[in-house]
């Protein structure tokens, strides 16, 4: 049969796009699919980078209102200037992934949404096309939970909050995790009061626990946390929107004048008529195997409408890996245990691989934990700015098996760990690189100090070294 396309791709996302640009570099005629005006997905124009914005914005504000207490009109200017700032900043990554420049590598982009009419074959907007191989990449969108009342309110989700022109008096946010967490503490740092209302014990449920309460703890300062508690009915009043929850036996409530939905992301298949191509969803995600192939072999599934991790960074790796298989014929693995991922509230959390209650339950009696906080830090300390930790987890001969911290930059210092293990190296090799002082990484240099202290000074070999100092040195 003769195909239009050797590789067919739905979404212009992350994922979607890595495809694309890899098949088109590899020489195969190539199809772009994406609903939407502009490529760059939710990533760029609801998530990582506006986002992102918003917090760097956000946090000029935090310092600036540390000097000098701000009035109620120059929140309202600066938020305004903030919003202004998100957009810029999105317009500028616009750039990177412009129709022009994947139409310059010779990718055919259809601007319509697609559905499966067979396995070879789909409809895009009045006409037809077939390709020898399909990956889809469609993303996610906001979850929305059946909440009494949501449909009769004007909520936000990460998909609207950035079209705000006027700062809000009072967000209520459901939803306690990464997306909920980074909104409120950008919003909070622009003079807005907000209220976090979180189902679980503690926000950032995913997290190790102790770096959890370590965040809820700091971030409490501004945010008002409501935790084990069940929203289950919303309403609006005039201006105000009700939201009512249950805790524990008692029904309770709180008004604010915005409402964010947080809650969680959904894969976008619905209208993919998936079933036509006998393609299989679980839990409404496409499933998928180690090679990232479908039901189909020859149809692929990457990013968020997969179910895996729903992270950029993912879904680029994810696209990586796929468009080898489709295009090269390989049959090339996918593994999650050395993918990290950072919060960017303020101070960040950094997270690599298992937390301790999951090591120590897979690791039991073998699993060693190392901690400094970074008060103990020389770097932090100078710049006052002492709230928060650093977590490893090896096993006795130091393989990292999950790595954590909370604190200003943590995000960035933290990294080098995650390439220690991406490398395969232990983590007492990080003794031996020298880090310039005071950089902030040299907590970590530190902490892995601690493992030769425990391996070596409160070991039996302390004794025979001690024996041998005194006797011969």
């Amino acid at each position: 049969m003769k195909y239009d396309y050797q590789i067919a791709v739905i979404g212009g996302g992350s994922g979607g796009l890595t495809v694309a640009a890899g098949a088109a570099s590899f020489g195969a005629s190539v199809a772009l699919i994406e609903r939407k005006d502009e490529l760059g997905g939710d990533c760029l124009h609801y998530g990582c980078m506006p986002s992102k914005a918003l917090i760097q914005a956000a946090s000029e504000v935090q310092v600036a209102s540390e000097q000098t207490e701000l009035t109620s009109n120059q929140y309202d200017l600066l938020f305004k200037k903030a919003m202004n700032k998100v957009r810029e900043a999105v317009a500028d990554v616009q750039s990177h992934d412009s129709k022009q420049r994947f139409i310059d590598m010779g990718v055919d982009i259809y601007e319509a949404s697609a559905q499966f009419v067979d396995n070879h074959t789909l409809k895009i907007g009045d006409r037809a096309i077939t390709a020898k191989r399909i990956v889809i990449a469609t993303g996610s969108s906001p979850a929305v939970p059946s909440i009494e009342g949501i449909k009769d309110v004007e909520y936000l989700t990460n998909e609207s909050i950035f079209s705000l022109k006027e700062r809000p008096g009072h967000l209520v946010v459901i939803g306690g995790g990464i997306i909920g967490l980074e909104l409120a503490n950008a919003m909070a740092h622009l003079g807005v009061k907000v209220t976090v209302i979180e189902n679980s014990e503690y926000i950032l449920s995913k997290e190790d626990h102790e770096i959890a309460k370590s965040a809820q703890q700091i971030l409490s300062e501004h945010i008002d946390f409501v935790t084990q508690a069940k929203v289950n009915k919303v309403e609006k009043t005039g201006q105000q929107i009700h939201v009512h929850y249950q805790q524990g036996y008692r029904m309770e409530h709180v008004e604010g004048s915005h409402l964010l939905v947080a809650v969680g992301r959904k894969p976008n298949v619905g209208t993919l008529e998936l079933n036509k191509a006998g393609v299989q969803a679980k839990s409404g995600a496409i499933e998928v195997d180690e090679t990232l192939r479908t039901h189909q072999s020859h149809i692929y599934a990457v990013g968020d409408c997969n179910g895996s991790m729903p992270f950029t960074h993912v879904a680029g790796m994810e696209g990586k890996i796929a468009v080898s298989n489709a295009v090269l014929g390989l049959s090339r693995k996918v593994s999650y245990n050395k993918i990290p991922w950072v919060v960017y509230t303020s101070p960040e959390i950094y997270h690599l691989g298992l937390t301790e209650e999951e090591a120590n339950e897979k690791y039991g009696d073998q699993l060693l934990t190392f901690k400094t906080k970074l008060k103990d830090a020389d770097r932090f300390m100078a710049e006052r700015n002492t709230d928060g930790l650093v977590k490893v987890m090896t096993t006795e001969k130091g393989k990292i098996v999950g790595a954590h911290a909370i604190g200003a930059g943590a995000g960035e210092w933290m990294q080098e760990i995650g390439t220690l293990q991406a490398l395969n190296k232990k983590f007492q090799t990080l003794s031996n690189v020298i880090h310039p002082y005071p950089a902030r990484n040299n907590v970590v240099s530190q902490t892995a100090d601690l493992y030769w202290r425990e391996k070596l000074f409160n070991s039996k070999w302390n004794d025979a070294i001690k024996w041998y100092v005194k006797k011969f040195r």
